[in-house]
């Protein structure tokens, strides 16, 4: 068995999956098409499709016009090792999109994302309790990451 994510685009599906995929290390796109025949989404090679992945993940898009629009009930959620690599996504990401609280961005195709960084989920699971609770107190009141801020928190301390 085999699980793979769908994604709808209404439009750009193409220049998006070719983003995401030269954004994000470890990633390929593995093919674009149309569907060949008509359908309820358009006439016979009027509909793209495609098949990629992103890291680890498998994925399928559609570029159909209007359905659903893509909201904060799915998204993707990047787990970053370096500041420097939380920094580069961000930046890429939240171009022509929106940022929101606690590390989440919407890209210019609307598509939630989380960008964090995997010492975040370590932290938060920190056996004593007030370590973890300082740790997210922080994380709240953030919008892009801050390693350093985290582990300052962690300890106890102020950010430099």
């Amino acid at each position: 068995m085999k699980v793979t994510q769908h994604l709808w685009f209404e439009k750009g599906m193409e220049d998006a999956v070719r983003f995401y995929t030269g954004l994000v290390p470890g990633s390929s796109l593995s093919w674009v098409s149309t569907v060949p025949a008509d359908n309820p989404s358009g006439p016979a090679d009027g509909v793209k499709i495609a098949a990629f992945t992103l890291g680890d993940q498998r994925y399928m898009a559609i570029e159909a016009g209007p359905l659903d629009p893509f909201n904060h009930s799915f998204s993707i959620m990047v787990e970053c090792e370096s500041q420097a690599e939380i920094d580069r996504l961000w930046e890429a990401l939240k171009e022509g999109g929106s940022v929101e609280q606690c590390g989440w961005l919407k890209d210019r195709w609307g598509l939630s994302w989380q960008i964090t960084p995997r010492r975040l989920g370590e932290l938060m699971r920190d056996a004593d309790r007030e370590t973890a609770r300082r740790v997210t107190e922080a994380m709240l009141k953030m919008v892009k990451f801050d390693i350093a801020t985290l582990e300052a928190a962690a300890n106890g301390e102020t950010a430099r």
